[in-house]
């Protein structure tokens, strides 16, 4: 299907994001480069919420944390597109057991999932209306292979989902390897979990907490990086791992549904969710054994073409474009 065009009548796209800039997260990336990416076929522009503003579409990210903008969308504008995007929280939890998420799901006439096993989450009678939109990132030269020193990196704000503290026992298990160095970059959500980061940091001589940084200097580090850990409880399709891949930095992640959805069911770089002991044995091979670190790498060199961002934009205006057409 081709997008639609710019010379046609101008559409305006409106996109909810309850996490603006200064979230500094995948969700606030996403809606960002959204709304970049569908500028050369209509107007888009990004909001915390649908407050009545005219638009032909809307996209709202988050079912639950959206659900108000939906469900205000939906009754101003029954017959217009309703685009509801699945976060982690929304696929691995709140559309079990919250009203507010299960409504939005309802109430959308498109649904989107950001990696492969999404729509399996979903409830049968609605998997009809949901596709797969990758998100992406531009390709970066991977770094060399390491010589003396693996630089890990694990980048996520400090909350139980992102499960930091399996990162923290498997670092304290690796304390003694000063050829190993983790790095771990993320704002403190939780009290709790910063009080533990900051004991790790202390006890730790290979350990540091760089705080949350600036995305394009978190870019930056993570391209640096020999390894990026993701140890997640749910994700619904983590940003930074596709980073990784697109910079050629080899992935050692959860095997959870939002992983596997973005990584592949032959990556070789997977623990079971919370085993400490298996995340440092994987850090470990990525730096003793010569040929470990590579396979990683080419895991994630089979999976790059899907984070390219001319997939991204083309499914994402293909999206907008049948949606309008339909309605």
């Amino acid at each position: 299907m081709r997008a639609f065009s710019s010379s046609a009548v101008q559409h305006t796209v409106l996109i909810a994001s309850p996490a603006l800039a200064d979230a500094n997260n995948g969700n606030w990336q996403t809606a960002s480069r959204w709304a970049t990416q569908l500028r050369s076929s209509c107007e888009a522009r990004v909001v915390g919420a649908w407050q009545g503003e005219p638009c032909d579409a809307l996209i709202a990210l988050h079912a639950r944390r959206s659900a108000a903008s939906v469900a205000a969308y939906t009754e101003a504008h029954p017959s217009r597109p309703c685009i509801v995007v699945l976060t982690g929280t929304d696929l691995y939890r709140d559309i079990d057991r919250d009203a507010n998420a299960q409504a939005s799901l309802q109430r959308a006439t498109h649904l989107v999932v950001l990696q492969e096993r999404g729509i399996a989450a979903l409830p049968h009678s609605l998997r009809s209306k949901a596709r797969v939109i990758f998100q992406s990132a531009t390709p970066r030269q991977a770094a060399p292979l390491p010589q003396r020193t693996l630089r890990v990196v694990w980048v996520g704000h400090l909350r139980e989902e992102k499960d930091p503290r399996t990162l923290l026992r498997a670092a304290a298990r690796l304390a003694h390897r000063r050829d190993i160095r983790i790095d771990l970059i993320g704002q403190a959500l939780e009290p709790a979990l910063a009080q533990a980061v900051q004991d790790a940091e202390q006890a730790l001589p290979n350990f540091r907490w760089l705080g949350a940084l600036p995305h394009a200097e978190t870019r930056q580090r993570i391209a640096r990086a020999h390894l990026l850990l993701n140890s997640s409880v749910m994700e619904g399709g983590a940003h930074v791992v596709l980073e990784a891949v697109q910079s050629g930095t080899a992935v050692v992640a959860s095997r959870i549904d939002g992983n596997v959805g973005m990584l592949g069911d032959a990556h070789h770089g997977y623990f079971e969710l919370g085993d400490d002991a298996r995340l440092a044995e994987l850090i470990v091979r990525a730096r003793d054994e010569a040929n470990f670190l590579p396979v990683l790498r080419a895991d994630g060199v089979g999976r790059g073409a899907l984070f390219a961002p001319a997939a991204e934009r083309l499914h994402l205006q293909q999206l907008i474009s049948s949606a309008l057409a339909a309605h």
